[in-house]
């Protein structure tokens, strides 16, 4: 059983920052990609920034230079720091992990979290 599990969505003002983090945590052998993707209501779920265990790290256009990934392997979590944040960010967050699990023998499966809110005023 592995959980991801969201934390630091909330409400800000056009502008502001806001950090979100994402644990994984139950029967894992090794997580591989980690990554944040949003939806926005009536829009389809998209990518805003994955990293691989080894660093690799891909950005959507719209958040470059405005959002970073990074991660903790040690502790299985991600992170995103969202900066200069503007209304068309406002969406559900999801955290999702590429990650391997041991039962009869190794697989690789992903896993989401639950999601989290993120709302930017105007």
């Amino acid at each position: 059983q592995v959980q991801l599990v969201e934390a630091g969505g909330g409400l800000v003002q056009a502008g502001g920052s806001l950090r979100l983090s994402c644990a994984a945590s139950g029967s894992i052998f090794s997580v591989n990609s980690m990554g944040w993707y949003r939806q926005a209501p009536g829009k389809q779920r998209e990518l805003v920034a994955a990293i691989t265990s080894g660093g690799s790290i891909t950005y959507a256009a719209s958040v470059k230079g405005r959002f970073t990934i990074s991660r903790d392997n040690a502790k299985n979590t991600v992170y995103l720091q969202m900066n200069s944040l503007k209304p068309e960010d406002t969406a559900v967050y999801y955290c999702k992990g590429r990650i391997v699990v041991v039962t009869t023998a190794a697989y690789e499966y992903d896993y989401w979290g639950q999601g989290t809110q993120v709302t930017v005023s105007s």
